[in-house]
C-alpha cells in the first residue's frame, strides 16, 4: 500500500509536479484514501475525518520546529508530533472515527519509500567511500552487540530486534522498518520510539561538547556524529555546532546508513522467518519470506535508482529537494499516529525498564565503536 501511495507522486515529481503548501493536505488525504481502499471498506468517512485531525497535528508540529527559538536547540518536528499526539490521547478521547486515522506503519512506509528519491547513488558513491565503510561496518557490529546485550537482560527477540536496529541504523524510521519486517509489536514499537527521541536530545547537546573538549578535528567530529545520531536534522544541527566540514562529514555518514534500511529490512524478513520456522510456527518458504518482506523497501530503491540515473540530474535535484518536504507531511503524520497510541502508565510497564537499559547499553557501545572507526576512517 505505502508503495502504491509512494509512486504516482514520484511518477509526478519526475516531470516536475509537484503539490503547493496549501494543496498539500488535499494529496495527503487523497492519496492515502486510494491507496487503503481495500483495507478502509465502508470506513472512509471516518478515516476522513480522523486523517485531518492527525495531519493538522502533524503540520503543528511543524511549524513549531520551524521557529527560531526552537531551531537554535535543535530540537526537530519528530519530538512535537509525538508530544502533540501524547498530549491529544492523555488529555482527550480518541474516539472510534479518529483510530481509523491512525495507520503507523503505512505513513512511515509512504515517507521513506518518497526519501528513496532523495539519495542520490552517484554522489554518494563519489564523496562517501569513508562513510560507506564506516555505515558497513558500524550496523552489524553495534546492531549484533545491543540484541546480544538486550539477550542477557532478558528481553524479549521482537524488543530486541526493533531496539538493535534502532542504536545501530537511524533511530526510528528504522526501528519501524524492522517493526514491519518482523511484523512486531505495535506497543514496543512505540516504546522504542520513545526512548529513541529521548536520547537523541541530550546526545545532540552534549556530543559536539566531547568533541571540542577532546580536541577531534571537525572530520572526525562529523562523521562520529553522523554515525551515532539518530536523524538527519539531528546530525545537522548538532554538527553546525562544530563546523562546516563537520556539517559535510556528518551528512554524508548519515545518508549512508539511511541507504541501508533496505539491505537491513530484507535480512531481518529472512532471518526472522527462518528462525520463526525453526521454532515451529511455521514451515519457511519462499512464499513467507514475500509475505513477510516489507514491500516499501522495493518503492525505496525503485526511487533512488530513478531519480539517480534515469532523470535529468538537475531536475532530480530539485524533485529530490520538494519530497524530502512532502515525505516530511507523512513522517510527521506517523509519529502523531505513534503518540496517539501509546498510553505512557503502559509503556513504562513493558519490560520493566530492562529494553531501556538495553538500548542504552547498546547506544554506550555504538558511541565508542563509532568514534574508533571515525578516528580511523576520517582522522588522516
Amino acid at each position: 500500500m505505502a508503495v502504491l501511495a509512494g509512486l504516482p507522486m514520484l511518477a509526478l515529481a519526475t516531470k516536475g509536479i509537484f503539490p503547493s503548501d496549501s494543496m498539500l493536505p488535499l494529496w495527503f488525504l487523497v492519496i492515502s484514501v486510494l491507496a487503503l481502499l481495500p483495507s478502509l471498506g465502508k470506513k472512509i468517512v471516518p478515516f476522513v475525518f480522523g486523517a485531518v485531525i492527525v495531519y493538522a497535528l502533524g503540520w503543528g508540529s511543524q511549524w513549531i520546529a520551524a521557529q527560531s527559538a526552537v531551531k537554535a536547540y535543535g530540537l526537530e518536528y519528530v519530538i512535537f508530533a509525538l508530544l502533540l499526539g501524547l498530549l491529544w490521547s492523555h488529555t482527550l478521547p480518541v474516539p472510534e472515527w479518529l483510530r481509523e486515522a491512525i495507520r503507523t506503519e503505512f505513513f512511515i512506509k509512504v515517507g521513506i519509500v518518497l526519501l528513496g528519491a532523495t539519495i542520490f547513488l552517484p554522489d554518494l558513491l563519489k564523496a562517501g567511500k569513508p562513510g560507506l565503510i564506516q555505515a558497513a561496518l558500524v550496523i552489524p557490529v553495534v546492531w549484533y552487540a545491543c540484541f546480544f546485550i538486550a539477550k542477557k537482560l532478558k528481553v524479549d527477540d521482537e524488543f530486541s530486534v526493533m531496539l538493535s536496529t534502532a542504536v545501530s541504523i537511524c533511530g526510528v524510521s528504522a526501528a519501524i522498518a524492522a517493526c514491519g519486517a518482523i511484523q512486531g509489536d505495535r506497543k514496543k514499537l512505540s516504546y522504542v520510539t520513545s526512548i529513541v527521541l529521548l536520547c537523541a536530545v541530550p546526545m545532540m547537546i552534549l556530543m559536539p561538547v566531547a568533541i571540542k573538549a577532546m580536541g577531534l578535528s571537525e572530520a572526525v567530529g562529523g562523521a562520529w556524529l553522523g554515525g551515532t545520531l539518530d536523524t538527519s536534522g539531528s546530525v545537522a544541527a548538532a554538527t553546525e555546532q562544530v563546523g562546516g566540514k563537520a556539517t559535510e562529514v556528518g551528512v554524508i555518514v548519515k545518508l549512508s546508513q539511511n541507504v541501508l534500511i533496505g539491505l537491513a529490512a530484507f535480512i531481518l524478513s529472512i532471518w526472522w522467518s527462518i528462525r520463526g520456522g525453526a521454532a515451529g510456527e511455521r514451515k519457511v518458504s519462499a512464499k513467507i519470506i514475500w509475505e513477510r518482506f516489507p514491500k516499501f523497501v522495493i518503492g525505496f530503491v525503485l526511487a533512488s535508482v530513478v531519480f539517480s540515473y534515469l532523470v535529468e540530474p538537475g531536475a532530480a535535484k530539485v524533485a529530490g529537494k520538494a519530497l524530502k518536504g512532502i515525505s516530511t507531511a507523512w513522517f510527521a503524520a506517523a509519529f502523531v499516529c505513534i503518540g496517539l497510541e501509546t498510553k505512557l502508565g503502559e509503556l513504562f510497564k513493558l519490560g520493566g525498564g530492562r529494553p531501556a537499559l538495553a538500548f542504552l547499553g547498546g547506544q554506550v557501545f555504538n558511541i565508542g565503536w563509532t568514534l574508533v572507526l571515525a578516528l580511523w576512517l576520517f582522522g588522516k
